[in-house]
């Protein structure tokens, strides 16, 4: 027997961009569902470290659950050159991402949306002006419009046709730490750049426990593994409880890889929206989530292709510049980041005060990265 329930909105995936778009979709007067395979709170694979753009959206909408806000950065080059910088001010905020989502969670139903969780989407079907989600249960939904936040690996990327040019491994484990080494790396964070070509490893302090993890390109799974062992215990991390330890794969979009196929748009993750250099993906989640949401309630799907093309294609053109230039020339960039013109760069594209875009657009830095991609 199938259900079957007719939606204006239907989005498949409540992570951040899942969620954003169902706010959108049910502010803008949508009757709007939202579809989660697993249940809220949920472990999220993810560094959980919010530039300004990510507060920014998130913080138009909840509380913004900070478990730490970074005011100072530790960076290393394959574990040497150590250079510490620091401001009054944060740039960065962490969370927790069960917390998160959560709060995102709540913000979506507060909006009017219905959340079905445990509900897996299995297939898509396009007919009569409308989307229909087959579900593992059997049951059916229909919807006007369709916003597939489900991940790149997701039903949603596959019926579209998302097709991507970058696809990286991210592994990552949660560890509880005591207090004293809470507030040794309390307000700071530890970036290295790796031995792995484009590759780097972080730690982010989240309260009572530190995200440890490391990323670079798929297909080097062993030396991916060895590098987040040998960070770990390098500095000196390997003792202490793991809370999880997981991976995942991020997935860039190709220039000219669909948004949109008939009444379904995808966002988010299932979009390959993310910053190419940094992996970057909770602002690009945030931000084409609330477009896909206020367009779908609109109904005006080239409207919001349009908008992404606009406002979040250039930052990624930007980071695929940046992320050729950084792989060839990984000391130029460390050597780079520890001068006071450096560091300001790096400090407002963390504050969001500039995009990628903007950046890579300046004379100095367009001539600067024109010349290491063709050293």
């Amino acid at each position: 027997m199938q259900e079957r329930a007719e939606w204006d909105v239907a989005v498949i995936g409540a992570g951040p961009a899942g969620l954003a778009a169902a706010s959108a979709a049910a502010a803008g007067g949508a009757r709007t569902i939202v579809l989660e395979r697993a249940e809220h709170p949920r472990y999220k694979t993810c560094g959980g470290g919010l530039i300004g753009a990510s507060r920014a959206a998130a913080g138009s909408l909840i509380a913004v659950p900070a478990r730490d806000e970074t005011r100072s950065v530790t960076v290393t080059l394959r574990g040497g050159q150590e250079f510490t910088r620091s401001e009054r001010e944060p740039f960065l905020a962490m969370v927790v991402r069960e917390e998160f989502d959560a709060a995102l969670l709540k913000r979506a139903a507060d909006d009017g949306a219905v959340i079905r969780q445990r509900a897996q989407a299995r297939a898509i079907d396009q007919r009569d002006g409308h989307a229909a989600v087959r579900l593992a249960d059997g049951t059916e939904v229909t919807a006007r419009v369709l916003i597939g936040a489900d991940g790149s690996s997701g039903v949603t990327a596959r019926h579209v046709g998302a097709e991507f040019a970058q696809v990286d491994l991210g592994l990552e484990v949660e560890i509880a730490v005591p207090d004293p080494v809470r507030r040794q790396w309390a307000g700071r964070v530890l970036l290295d750049w790796g031995v792995i070509p484009a590759s780097y490893g972080w730690v982010f302090p989240k309260g009572d426990r530190l995200t440890v993890g490391v990323i670079a390109a798929r297909g080097q799974g062993d030396a991916t593994r060895a590098y987040l062992r040998e960070f770990t215990g390098r500095l000196g991390l390997s003792g202490y409880q793991l809370v999880q330890d997981s991976g995942h794969l991020t997935r860039c979009r190709t220039d000219d890889s669909p948004l949109r196929k008939g009444r379904v748009i995808v966002a988010g993750d299932a979009a390959g929206l993310l910053d190419p250099w940094t992996r970057e993906g909770i602002s690009f989640a945030l931000r084409s989530g609330a477009l896909a949401g206020e367009y779908a309630a609109k109904d005006d799907l080239d409207g919001y292709v349009a908008a992404i093309n606009r406002t979040l294609v250039p930052d990624m053109r930007a980071g695929r510049t940046v992320l050729n230039a950084f792989t060839r020339h990984t000391g130029t960039f460390h050597r780079g980041l520890n001068t006071p013109k450096g560091w300001r760069a790096f400090v407002k594209l963390c504050r969001s005060e500039i995009t990628p875009s903007e950046m890579v657009s300046r004379p100095s830095v367009r001539l600067s990265l024109a010349l290491l991609n063709r050293l």
